[in-house]
């Protein structure tokens, strides 16, 4: 039997676990002839081992395992294959093909020019010309997958005729959203229209609007924001792609300016580093898992939830 493991971060907020959870339930409909599961890589369960583990058991032997990570940065290029190569040595007779992480394609693009769409749909028509395009991205170590959010502002902006486009990050990395609001406040432009750049919602994204709410009480401009990917029909179709380059032996990620494979500018030190996750203390830590995609609740359940077993 083969299946189709999706490959997620965690997070400490259950609504973005429910939104990944609505995700796989979506993709376990577009493929009934597989076995399509899923686990995470931190805070949240299953974790990938207990979620290989329960596939190989109902008989897999195949698992095409697809990161559902937009950007790659550390979690893409070393944590989710190390944890895939070292369960891949736990299972002689199983075979794992990791994929490529989500990444920027035509799908990702038409989604995100809907959700701005969606969210100019509840203000007040103005020419986009008179309108800032504001990104804001996750944030990482790693120059590869930031720029990576730049260049989605850059087509975003140029695409959809904004008079200007820029991008911020919650964390990690420079510009912080806090730090830019009060530049672009400066900037000529009526209407500052925010995309973040995430899957779900989760703590993060709830942080980032907060900071536009805040900012918003203090600020001459319009705000408006947009939603979270979600489980859009267009997210859907980039993982078919990702499974489709697996099945066609093509899943290969850019490495051109992968810092670990390539001397980057300041980052000259990362070239060669072994290829090690770093989320051992974090595995699972918040919530167990409640229910799977596609389980029916039952009096039996419901039993088992109260007595915690």
């Amino acid at each position: 039997m083969k299946g189709i493991l999706i490959c997620g971060h965690g997070s400490r907020d259950p609504e973005g676990v429910q939104g990944f959870k609505a995700l796989v339930a979506l993709l376990q409909k577009r493929y009934p002839e597989r076995m399509v599961d899923y686990g995470f890589l931190e805070f949240s369960h299953p974790v990938y081992a207990a979620a290989v583990e329960r596939m190989y058991l109902a008989g897999v032997r195949e698992i095409i395992a697809v990161p559902a990570i937009l950007f790659a940065g550390g979690h893409a290029k070393n944590d989710i294959p190390y944890e895939m190569n070292t369960l891949q040595s736990q299972y002689k007779d199983l075979t794992i093909k990791l994929g490529r992480h989500i990444g920027i394609t035509p799908s990702i693009l038409q989604l995100a020019k809907q959700l701005i769409e969606q969210a100019e749909a509840t203000a007040p028509a103005l020419d986009r010309k008179d309108a800032c395009l504001l990104l804001v991205g996750r944030g990482t170590s790693d120059p590869d997958a930031n720029s990576d959010v730049a260049k989605l502002t850059r087509m975003l902006g140029e695409g959809l005729g904004f008079g200007f486009s820029t991008t911020a990050f919650i964390g990690v990395t420079q510009p912080l959203l806090k730090d830019l609001l009060p530049v672009i406040e400066h900037l000529p432009y009526k209407r500052i229209t925010a995309l973040p750049v995430f899957l779900f919602t989760g703590v993060l994204l709830k942080k980032i609007y907060a900071q536009l709410d805040e900012f918003r009480t203090v600020s001459h401009k319009e705000i408006i924001t947009t939603t979270s990917f979600e489980c859009d029909e267009l997210l859907l179709q980039t993982i078919d792609e990702r499974i489709r380059e697996v099945e066609e032996g093509n899943p290969d990620m850019n490495c051109q300016l992968c810092k670990y494979r390539t001397q980057i500018l300041g980052f000259e030190d990362a070239v060669g580093s072994p290829q090690v996750g770093h989320h051992l203390a974090v595995k699972g830590i918040l919530f167990e898992e409640d229910e799977k995609p596609g389980d029916r609740k039952t009096v039996f359940t419901k039993v088992k939830k109260i007595l915690g077993i």
